[in-house]
């Protein structure tokens, strides 16, 4: 009977010691995904503005939600000649050549983040510059062939960073093609 004792003893002490390490391993990566992602400048997109007691400032509490869905913006200005792209001041939606973009909410959101989507749905829409690895384009602004140029690694701790997230729920706007001219 010791013998049972002490075998179930020592699996249930490697049980906690695997999931220690796990967790340690799980933190770590976390750690180098906000790195990657404070480089990156995913938060200059991503994350909306809003006026605090010193003028224009990221709203963390919508934090890495994209483009504030309530925030419906008039046409953009006509741009024309070297002068062929802007941005809107929540600095979360892109006019150009591409037609008009909107920052994606990256958010563990499962209905409109990134909540639902894998791992390997997270690698590929970075290598491929589609949606999911299989939609339609990822546009301008975002620099998806930088990021793409990442090790597997990185892409991993990346995504593990932003699942780490608070959850936000906001539906950014679809993109919109550009208006085919008359020329």
């Amino acid at each position: 009977m010791r013998i049972a004792t002490l075998t179930s003893t020592i699996i249930a002490l490697g049980l906690i010691a695997g999931t220690t390490f796990a967790g340690e391993a799980d933190t770590a990566r976390v750690k180098r995904g906000a790195q990657l992602a404070a480089y990156g400048g995913c938060v200059d997109c991503h994350t909306p503005f809003k006026i605090g007691p010193n003028g224009p400032e990221k709203d963390m509490a919508r934090g890495l939600s994209g483009h504030p869905a309530e925030l419906v913006l008039p046409a953009p200005p006509k741009l024309d000649g070297p002068w062929n792209w802007g941005g809107a001041g929540s600095m979360t939606a892109f006019v150009g050549p591409w037609g008009i973009s909107y920052a994606s909410n990256l958010t563990p959101d499962r209905e409109t983040g990134i909540g639902a989507w894998s791992e390997n749905d997270f690698i590929q829409a970075m290598r491929k510059g589609k949606h999911l690895g299989v939609g339609r384009p990822i546009m301008p602004p975002m620099p998806w062939q930088s990021v793409g140029s990442l090790p597997d690694q990185d892409l991993r701790a990346l995504f593990a960073y932003l699942k780490a997230q608070p959850s936000v729920k906001n539906k950014v706007p679809e993109y919109v093609p550009p208006v085919a001219s008359n020329r």
